[in-house]
C-alpha cells in the first residue's frame, strides 16, 4: 500500500480539509489548518506531500519526523498545522486498514465518554444568563466564555467591573454543581490579570484560559502564584517544547489544538509530558468535524484529559456547521452533555465527500479582526 494522492479542501465557514489517498482506496481524512491563514496552510499542505506520494501510510512515526525535521527551518504555526492535518489523515488510514478507531492504536481507551463544554457569547456576551440557560437545558455541564471584548492595557474599574459582572452571572445561572470556564485570549496583560483574578477567584471558575500571551509565557508563574483558579494554555504551543515553559511555570490544564501541535502524534507526547507535571489536558477544538474526531481520539486515550471543547452552534461557525460535513452525525450527539466513544475505525467519522467538494472556494478566506486601543494603536484580539 502506497500513498497515491493528496488533496485539499477550503470549506466554509473558515477550515481547511485534507485527504489522503492510498493506491487500493484506502482514504483518510484531516484537517490542517490556522484560523485566518487557510491558504498559507493549503500551500505547505502540498509541499509537504512531495514527501508522501509514494510512501507506505503505516510509517506514521517517521512520516512525522521527516515531515518536522526534514527541513532547516522548523517549527511554527504554519508547518505544525500543516504537519497535523496529514498526520491525523495518516492516522485514519491506519486505522481503517486495520479495522479499528485510533484510540485503540494509541493503547485502548481509558474512558467511556468524554464530557465537553459549550461557547457561550461572542466578545461581549450581552445577554449571559439567557445563553448560558440554553446551554444548561441543552444538558451540558460546563460552558466557556470570554472574558472580555477589547481591554485597556490597565484596566480601569470599570473593566474589572464588567468582566467580574460577565462571570458572577453565569455562576448564578450555573449553581454550584455545573462548571465555566473564562477565556482571556492573551488580550490580558500580567498587572491585568493580577489585578482581575482576585475577583474571580470567589466565583470558582474551571479554569481561566491563556491569561498572557504566549510570548510572555516566562512571566505566566507569576500570574499562577497570584491566584488559587487553575490556570489553561496551550492553543498557541506547537510542540513538547513549546509546552514546557508553561508546564514549568505551574499551569493547571493545558489546551494543545489536534489541528496545530503537530496532530496526533505530537498531542499524544504533550499529554504524556503534562502528566509529568500532573497537569490536566483538554484540547483546544473551535474548528470542524475532524479536528474534533482526532481530538476524541486523544480524548479517550490519554489518562490525564479534563475537558473537550467543541464547536458545535459556536458564534463563529457563520455559514457551515460541524455537522454539515459528516455523514454519521449520531457520533457527536451529546448525552448529558458529553461524548460517548466512537467505535468506527480510523478517526470515528464518515465525511460527507460529495459536500465537501462542492464547498471547496465557496467563501473567501476568513481573516481575524483587527482591533485597536482608542488611541489608535494595535489592540490585542
Amino acid at each position: 500500500m502506497k500513498i497515491a494522492r493528496v488533496e485539499t479542501f477550503a470549506v466554509p465557514p473558515r477550515w481547511l480539509f485534507c485527504r489522503v489517498e492510498t493506491d487500493d482506496g484506502v482514504v483518510g481524512w484531516g484537517e490542517p489548518v490556522i484560523e485566518g491563514r487557510a491558504a498559507t496552510v493549503r500551500t505547505a499542505v502540498h509541499e509537504l506531500a512531495e514527501l508522501l506520494i509514494g510512501k507506505d501510510p503505516m510509517r506514521i512515526e517517521d512520516h512525522w519526523q521527516v515531515m518536522t525535521k526534514g527541513s532547516f527551518y522548523r517549527g511554527g504555526p504554519v508547518l505544525s498545522s500543516a504537519v497535523a492535518g496529514l498526520d491525523q489523515a495518516l492516522w485514519d488510514i491506519a486505522g481503517k486498514t486495520l479495522g479499528v478507531p485510533v484510540h485503540v492504536l494509541l493503547g485502548g481507551p481509558v474512558r467511556e465518554r468524554v464530557r465537553a463544554y459549550s461557547w457561550v457569547g461572542g466578545d461581549e456576551p450581552a445577554e449571559i444568563a439567557d445563553a448560558v440557560q440554553a446551554q444548561v437545558e441543552a444538558g451540558f455541564t460546563a460552558v466557556k466564555m470570554n472574558a472580555t471584548g477589547r481591554m485597556n492595557r490597565i484596566a480601569s474599574p470599570r473593566d474589572i467591573d464588567a468582566v467580574v459582572r460577565r462571570a458572577a452571572t453565569a455562576r448564578e445561572v450555573l449553581g454550584p454543581d455545573r462548571d465555566f470556564a473564562i477565556d482571556f485570549h492573551g488580550r490580558f496583560t500580567v498587572a491585568n490579570s493580577r489585578r482581575v483574578l482576585p475577583y474571580l477567584a470567589p466565583l470558582n471558575p474551571l479554569f481561566v484560559e491563556e491569561p498572557l500571551l504566549p510570548e510572555h509565557t516566562h512571566l505566566l508563574r507569576d500570574v499562577v502564584e497570584a491566584t488559587p483558579i487553575p490556570v489553561a494554555t496551550g492553543e498557541r504551543l506547537y510542540s513538547r517544547t513549546d509546552a514546557l515553559p508553561a508546564l514549568q511555570a505551574g499551569i493547571a490544564v493545558l489546551q494543545p489544538d489536534l489541528s496545530h501541535a503537530g496532530g496526533i502524534s505530537e498531542v499524544r507526547r504533550i499529554a504524556a509530558l503534562a502528566e509529568t507535571f500532573d497537569v490536566l489536558v483538554a484540547p483546544h477544538c473551535p474548528l470542524g468535524p475532524l479536528s474534533l474526531a482526532a481530538s476524541l481520539q486523544i480524548a479517550f486515550s490519554v489518562p490525564n484529559f479534563l475537558i473537550q471543547e467543541q464547536s458545535i452552534g459556536i458564534h463563529y461557525n457563520a455559514g457551515a456547521e460541524v455537522l454539515d460535513y459528516v455523514v454519521d452525525r449520531e457520533v457527536f450527539r451529546f448525552d448529558e452533555g458529553h461524548l460517548n466513544r466512537p467505535t468506527r475505525p480510523g478517526l470515528g467519522i464518515e465525511v460527507d465527500e460529495k459536500v465537501v467538494r462542492a464547498a471547496d472556494g465557496r467563501t473567501p478566506d476568513w481573516r481575524g479582526p483587527i482591533w485597536r486601543h482608542p488611541d489608535g494603536s494595535f489592540a490585542e484580539w
